[in-house]
């Protein structure tokens, strides 16, 4: 008879050091509206397949099947597909940590893991199962495989880790109720709807949001729609109740009521402003 013993003398990272706060599958479509944008917290993308480009602060990488895209805390960026072969991918968005990458200037990275493609498709899909089940423990599960994740990162690359001072309760709230603003503003939310996905009433939401961001979240939620509609306006022949519903207002009158009021102008004036040149017509990748 053999045997072997293995001690861990270690300590692992305290267990609330850092959290998962949202994961996503996506893939791009012809209405894809891609918009720069910042985060309060750090986001892991994993390209599955297709091809495009990631903005980030400013500069423009290329992105191809199995690139890892790691970018910290307020860092503008967004990605852009190719229409002949749209990006598919999966982001992680993790609070508490800071990725280093070996530059002290350096925010974000980009490397490919095609070498490590099966483990890393099985990890990320063996979380989005997780997720999507919702059972018993999923967030116990889903943060022990994030680590791992991160385990299996630094071991990979020269990245290192470093844990931050783990962010206030309200923070995180916040965090994900801006989140699912940005990727569902054209839905029909109320302040009602954002306090039953945070789990908190809806008054002390509001208060929270607006001193994390300096905004109402349903502000915050309609200048979103007028970015986005200022693209439509620009670029579009889209009338005003069609682009009105597309992101979600409840009437013509109240996008114009909103725009007006944000942008000092009808919708109308800027879209005949935009054609007479008077104003550069808003790109996908510089709309927020």
């Amino acid at each position: 008879m053999s045997s072997e013993r293995f001690d861990i003398r270690l300590a692992p990272a305290p267990r609330d050091a850092f959290r998962l706060l949202y994961l996503s599958k996506s893939k791009f479509g012809g209405d894809w509206n891609s918009t720069a944008h910042t985060h309060s917290c750090t986001e892991l993308f994993y390209c599955l397949s297709g091809e495009g480009q990631f903005y980030l602060s400013g500069q423009l990488y290329p992105v191809k099947p199995d690139d890892m895209i790691i970018v910290n805390p307020q860092v503008e960026h967004t990605e852009l597909s190719l229409n002949a072969s749209p990006l598919e991918y999966i982001v992680l968005g993790v609070a508490g940590i800071e990725i280093l990458f070996g530059k002290s200037d350096s925010s974000y990275a980009i490397f490919n893991c095609r070498e490590n493609r099966e483990r890393m498709v099985t990890l990320f899909h063996m979380l989005l199962a997780e997720a999507d089940r919702s059972l018993d423990g999923c967030e116990t599960v889903c943060q022990d495989l994030l680590e791992v994740l991160l385990i299996w990162l630094v071991r990979c690359t020269t990245l290192s880790l470093q844990v931050e001072e783990t962010p206030r309760s309200d923070s995180r709230e916040c965090v994900e109720i801006k989140r699912y603003l940005d990727t569902n503003y054209r839905e029909d939310i109320s302040l009602d709807t954002l306090a039953e996905i945070a789990h908190i009433n809806k008054y002390y939401l509001a208060h929270t949001f607006q001193k994390e961001y300096g905004i109402s979240p349903i502000t915050y939620l309609n200048r979103r729609r007028i970015e986005e509609s200022k693209h439509m306006l620009g670029n579009t022949s889209y009338s005003l109740a069609q682009i009105s519903e597309l992101m979600g207002f409840s009437s013509p009158s109240y996008f114009s009521q909103c725009f007006r009021k944000a942008e000092g102008m009808t919708p109308n004036e800027y879209r005949r402003q935009t054609r007479q040149g008077k104003r550069p017509a808003p790109t996908k990748r510089h709309e927020v």
